[in-house]
């Protein structure tokens, strides 16, 4: 899976919305290998974009496409200042991944001081995390070449979600989550509290 992640400040969330959706009318059905896409717009008026594709050919072919390029046109006036993009070929799914079932979607992003290691230990099973943590549905992690990355934490509901954080994991839990906490730096935490999807050929 390849995971490109569009942020800017955004002047008018709710043509902001409509853009998006009529990219899934017009745009999706010559869109090859767009698997879906988790989207928000932060209380402080931050848009946050989480586009999964199959391959980085097929976000490249899309990107090229005459219409998409139109489409970004009028996309990009929505934004107060320049949208910012992450390409991420190195993506790993926590748990169940995404679901558009979520009521909450907090996005986390930072840098990784060693990128593989962090990879190894996302890819463990969860069951511990999944035990400690049942508000937690899953998510996606996408890093990018530069060790950036942006992981997706969906939840059933953000009130779930609040209490969960204030829940003690077991000590091996514990011990998993600091050591993984370590790794991360300029750590920034970005919340949907009404977050929207779209998945591949669902209308």
């Amino acid at each position: 899976m390849f995971i490109q992640v569009i942020q800017g400040r955004c002047t008018d969330a709710d043509a902001l919305h409509r853009q998006m959706d009529r990219w899934r009318e017009e745009l999706e059905p010559g869109a090859q290998g767009w698997l879906g896409g988790t989207y928000g717009i932060t209380d402080d008026g931050e848009f946050v974009g989480v586009v999964r594709f199959d391959s980085r050919a097929s976000a490249e072919a899309n990107s090229a496409r005459p219409e998409q390029g139109a489409w970004w046109q009028e996309a990009a006036r929505l934004f107060d200042g320049e949208a910012s993009f992450h390409d991420c070929d190195d993506v790993t799914m926590m748990l169940d991944g995404g679901s558009d079932d979520a009521g909450f979607v907090q996005v986390i992003q930072g840098r990784l001081s060693d990128p593989e290691r962090f990879r190894h230990m996302m890819e463990r099973p969860m069951d511990m995390l999944h035990e400690a943590r049942p508000d937690i549905i899953g998510g996606t992690v996408a890093i990018d070449a530069d060790g950036f990355f942006t992981q997706t934490m969906a939840f059933r509901t953000e009130a779930e979600a609040r209490e969960g954080e204030h829940k003690s994991p077991p000590p091996e839990a514990r011990q998993e989550m600091d050591e993984m906490s370590s790794m991360m730096q300029d750590v920034s935490y970005h919340d949907l509290h009404h977050p929207w999807f779209a998945t591949a050929g669902a209308h």
